[in-house]
């Protein structure tokens, strides 16, 4: 007892050393992983925040700069195509021909044709500032424009283009004109008025995020778009951005706090020949949400980086642990599968055994049998009442004395050891013998095995036995997979090219998906424990292989499932080193 007391204590000793060790081998690879692994994280993310914060208010500014100019630019193009179009109608028609209304509505159609509907009404305004002929929605003929300050400056200019006002139609418009001369010499202008929801619009589609928003003002700050009732702008900006002298910078932009303690940035660009101001506001913080979240990234990246690390260390030891355990209970269930292997082997030796000991008897009761009938015939048999009855009972002693011969001939065949030897092969036989031999195993299962072979199948150079060996599996677990009462197994065999197939078709429970691709592994199996021992289709896989052959298996659970197994002809004149053909076929499911 004290032996054993002490023997114990040694061995919980051990086992307390291996925690220990395994403890401070868990606290060690933390360190030095997360200190290896933190210090380039940490340089990297320093690195990247004051690299970013540098370069990054620039590229802000350049990149709003660039877009205020571009469109900047595309509203003015959009203004001087406005402007030259109403001044080519007054180069191509006398005052005369203009105060002809149908010619104006005719060109008042032609322009809205021609540019979206830009336009939205056409006037001819005489040296007075009286309208003589117009051509558009509002009731405007005979309008007076005499006293308005537009007039005053478009006529006194070849071109013009208008502030917006509301004028007498009472809405929010600008004007486009055009001087002319009538024949007297005296001046005229066509004034075109140009879609304000339109136009506005244009302007309004320059948004970034939620909080930048473009619009137009003059020199004065007027606004000469809309803006939302939701939408504020600081006065005192514009007023400054509208001093600016744009010809030292351009576009201009400037940073302000509004009333609401809000940074704003500003940018703004010149057009109509500086007489507007496109202008672009966007919050600071909004402007640079990507340098905060690069700050805030950082620091998460730094916290989380940490965390994972020391969990990504710890959950490797802890796997390594279980993988060492997994294998040893593997090695354990191998060694399993290796003792009911050669408890498999030992039953067919003793079952070859005891097939060659009742074939012996069984050959001496069917000479026997044969001796009596020859003896009876050389008798005198016309007395003997029962010899009819005796004769037929000798011939059934003899034919199933032949059969139990034969079973016993198939039994000892493939409990024999493999012979390897190659050589040419009927397939179609081996197919028939495997059926033959199966068919007291199905029948047991409710199934039946038929046959669909090929009289012209050619030969093959392969080992009878250990495609016996084959097709045996084959066809046991097709009976095996079988889950209902009229199961039927289907051999089939033809040629295709230079190709033997043999097919072995089963309507059971088929193959679920996820073991397709671990079939052909070694002593991979789905069966109850003791039923099997995961080598059969790993041998028959690499029997078909070594032939030169393929085999692969197509499966519908609940369908049932279909292996094939094709093999190389035998050509005329061929060996076994030179008959195969020049590729083997694509797989498919091939594992």
């Amino acid at each position: 007892m004290a032996k054993c007391s002490v023997i114990q204590g040694e061995a919980q000793r051990q086992q307390a050393d291996k925690r220990l060790e395994y403890a401070k081998f868990r606290r060690a690879m933390t360190l030095v992983v997360t200190a290896v692994s933190m210090t380039p994280l940490l340089l990297l993310s320093a690195v990247l925040y004051f690299s970013y914060h540098a370069v990054y208010e620039g590229k802000v500014f350049d990149h709003l700069e660039a877009v205020v100019e571009r469109h900047a630019l595309a509203i003015d193009e959009f203004l001087f195509e406005r402007r030259q179009n109403v001044r080519m109608q007054v180069d191509s028609y006398t005052y005369e021909q203009l105060r002809d209304e149908s010619l104006l509505n005719d060109r008042l159609r032609k322009m809205q044709s021609n540019y979206s509907n830009d336009y939205v009404d056409l006037g001819l305004v005489d040296e007075k500032g009286l309208q003589p002929a117009y051509a558009g929605p509002f009731r405007l003929l005979q309008a007076d424009y005499g006293a308005a300050p537009w007039f005053r400056q478009a006529i006194a200019e070849d071109r013009f283009i208008s502030d917006v006002f509301s004028g007498i139609r009472g809405t929010p418009h600008f004007i486009v004109t055009a001087r002319g001369r009538k024949t007297g010499g005296e001046a005229f202008i066509l004034r075109a008025t140009i879609d304000f929801a339109h136009f506005n619009e244009r302007v309004r589609q320059i948004r970034m995020g939620t909080t930048g928003l473009a619009f137009l003002v003059n020199r004065q700050g007027e606004f000469q778009t809309n803006l939302r009732p939701d939408e504020t702008v600081d006065h005192a900006a514009l007023a400054e951005l509208a001093a600016r002298d744009f010809s030292k910078s351009l576009p201009a932009h400037l940073e302000k706090a509004n009333p609401q303690n809000q940074t704003m940035i500003y940018v703004a660009y010149p057009l109509k020949m500086k007489d507007w101001i496109l202008v672009f506001q966007q919050e600071k913080h909004e402007a640079f949400s990507h340098l905060y979240n690069a700050q805030l990234i950082s620091v998460s990246v730094l916290l989380l980086g940490g965390l994972a690390i020391v969990g990504t260390a710890l959950a490797l030891i802890r796997r390594m642990v279980q993988r060492i355990s997994a294998a040893e209970q593997d090695q354990e269930v191998l060694q399993k599968q290796v003792v009911e292997t050669g408890k498999l082997a030992a039953i067919g030796e003793l079952a070859a055994g005891i097939a060659h000991e009742i074939n012996n008897p069984l050959a001496i009761m069917v000479e026997h049998a044969g001796w009596i009938d020859d003896l009876m015939k050389g008798e005198n048999t016309s007395g003997m009442k029962n010899f009819q009855e005796m004769q037929n009972s000798l011939k059934e002693i003899e034919i199933q004395g032949r059969r139990c011969k034969e079973i016993t001939h198939k039994l000892l065949s493939f409990a024999r050891r493999t012979d390897s030897r190659v050589q040419e092969t009927q397939l179609n036989d081996l197919m028939q013998e495997v059926a033959g031999v199966s068919a007291q195993k199905a029948r047991y299962g409710n199934t039946i095995i038929r046959l669909d072979l090929d009289p012209d199948l050619p030969t093959v150079h392969i080992s009878p036995t250990e495609m016996q060996q084959v097709l045996l599996n084959l066809v046991n677990n097709a009976i095996d997979a079988m889950n209902k009462p009229e199961g039927v197994i289907v051999m089939r065999s033809h040629r295709d090219g230079p190709w033997v197939v043999l097919e072995v078709e089963d309507n059971g429970q088929g193959i679920p998906q996820a073991n397709m691709p671990r079939i052909f592994e070694p002593f991979f199996t789905t069966k109850p424990v003791g039923k099997g021992t995961g080598l059969g289709l790993s041998i028959c896989y690499g029997i078909i292989d070594k032939s030169g052959g393929t085999i692969s298996v197509d499966s519908t659970p609940g369908q049932g499932t279909a292996f094939t197994v094709r093999l190389p002809a035998t050509l005329p004149g061929s060996t076994a080193e030179t008959q195969q053909p020049e590729s083997i076929p694509n797989k498919g499911d091939d594992i």
